[in-house]
């Protein structure tokens, strides 16, 4: 890691501390050079995963995708960047877990989503069930909100 003061390679690990949920690494360290002190994150990246959309087409996986889901679904929610941030650890694990061979399909991602979502924001979870399983009438979302009351 190179120290953003002087720019040397030399820096030593101060402190690690684990997130609670265990997908993020915080360090503390401390450039040997000039005694700079500064925080790194360190986080878990899904690479190389590839995902089948519905129409049979591939692309690479990318994050950006479900966070701007994510914020659209939660928009003018009360949430906290920090539980936002876990959630879309949580789902990147969910992912991570059930790929097969490098690939995955979106609907398995939309529904990783969306079983996150239900127990993280009910109004956010009906927002992106709406847009993703494209309700077309009132009586659908009504369906869906009774479901989610009888859970």
């Amino acid at each position: 890691m190179r120290c953003s003061v002087c720019s040397s390679k030399e820096t030593r690990v101060i402190d690690s501390r684990i997130s609670s949920d265990g997908a993020v690494i915080r360090r503390r360290r401390e450039c040997e050079q000039c005694s700079f002190r500064f925080s790194t994150i360190e986080e878990m990246e899904i690479l190389d995963l590839t995902v089948i959309k519905r129409n049979g087409s591939r692309e690479s996986f990318s994050s950006d995708k479900i966070i701007g889901g994510l914020r659209k679904a939660l928009e003018k929610r009360p949430v906290k960047q920090e539980d936002f941030d876990r959630l879309v650890h949580q789902i990147e694990r969910d992912i991570q877990k059930k790929k097969k061979k490098n690939e995955i399909k979106s609907s398995e991602i939309g529904e990783i989503i969306m079983n996150r979502l239900r127990s993280f924001d009910k109004v956010a979870y009906i927002r992106f069930a709406s847009v993703y399983r494209a309700f077309e009438d009132v009586r659908t979302f009504v369906r869906e909100i009774s479901k989610l009351k009888r859970k």
